[in-house]
């Protein structure tokens, strides 16, 4: 982030000698973009820290909805969302195309989803139809830098995947005695 930050600075200093420099006026120019250019690195170099910072946690969604009862609930989902936003992680869903006529009887697309979990669209997402959703998670939380909630072992994966073989990489949960448990980074969540 400090090279930006210094680009930037030049750019500024260079910009204001050119145009207060009598015969350098013509460099005004190209000094502003250059300044707008720094600008935006800085700003890219500013949300990438904050982004990278975030705990980021994927959820299976259509995995994690059968885990109460074994039918399809997208209560189960919400706690699963809830607990890791109380405990400081980042969370994201992806569905399955079929999520919503499991549990409506009808399709559902990321928004609707994302009003029921209380999740911004973009954290979001239901694969395209007849596309499995693992390879999805999986990516997501490769592309994030984070876990994966699932009690699946994506073993059709491992070979695209090596880092769920990772101790904590994927994060197995469940229901005991009507509580939600979770095995975040060896600790139970309840």
């Amino acid at each position: 982030m400090f090279v930006p930050f210094l680009l930037l600075f030049m750019s500024l200093a260079l910009t204001t000698a050119a145009a207060s420099t009598r015969g350098y006026e013509d460099f005004g120019l190209l000094g502003a973009l250059c300044v707008i250019a720094s600008a935006i690195l800085l700003l890219r170099s500013l949300r990438n820290t904050t982004h990278k910072r975030k705990k980021w946690v994927i959820v299976d969604g259509s995995n994690v909805m059968h885990w109460q009862s074994g039918a399809p609930n997208i209560k189960v989902v919400r706690e699963v969302v809830d607990v890791l936003r109380a405990r400081g992680y980042t969370p994201g869903v992806v569905f399955d195309a079929n999520a919503g006529y499991l549990l409506a009887g009808r399709y559902q697309h990321d928004k609707a989803f994302s009003r029921q979990l209380d999740l911004p669209v973009d954290r979001v997402m239901v694969v395209p139809k007849g596309t499995p959703a693992d390879p999805y998670i999986l990516q997501s939380a490769r592309d994030y830098g984070g876990q994966v909630v699932s009690r699946d072992q994506f073993r059709d994966w491992a070979d695209a995947h090596p880092e769920i073989a990772e101790p904590g990489h994927l994060i197995k949960g469940g229901y005991r005695s009507g509580k939600l448990w979770l095995d975040l980074e060896n600790e139970a969540l309840t």
